[in-house]
Formats: C-alpha cells, sequence, structure tokens
C-alpha cells in the first residue's frame, strides 16, 4: 500500500462513493447534468448581482 494514498483516504466519505455506484450510469449522468445548470445558473445570478447597483 502506498502511504500517500492512505493519508488521503481518511478523508474520503466511502458513503457517498458506495451511494452514488449504487445508480445507473443515466442516473449519474442525469445528476451530473443537474449539478452543472445549477453551476451555470449561480454564475448567471453572480454576473447578474455584480452588474447590478
Amino acid at each position: 500500500m502506498d502511504p500517500v494514498i492512505e493519508v488521503y483516504k481518511k478523508d474520503i466519505d466511502r458513503t457517498l462513493l458506495r451511494e452514488n455506484l449504487k445508480l445507473s450510469v443515466e442516473e449519474r449522468l442525469r445528476q451530473s447534468m443537474e449539478l452543472q445548470r445549477l453551476a451555470d445558473e449561480l454564475r448567471r445570478a453572480g454576473r447578474a448581482a455584480r452588474r447590478s447597483p
């Protein structure tokens, strides 16, 4: 075992990984697309907030 990897492993929430792996590929892609839409919307809102007085 690589000691560097072992140090990082303690900070990983494996329950989230397991839950994600229970999803189908299509469900994971759908979640990813929804997350991207949210990021785009937050970016737009941030730009709009900076432009308004």
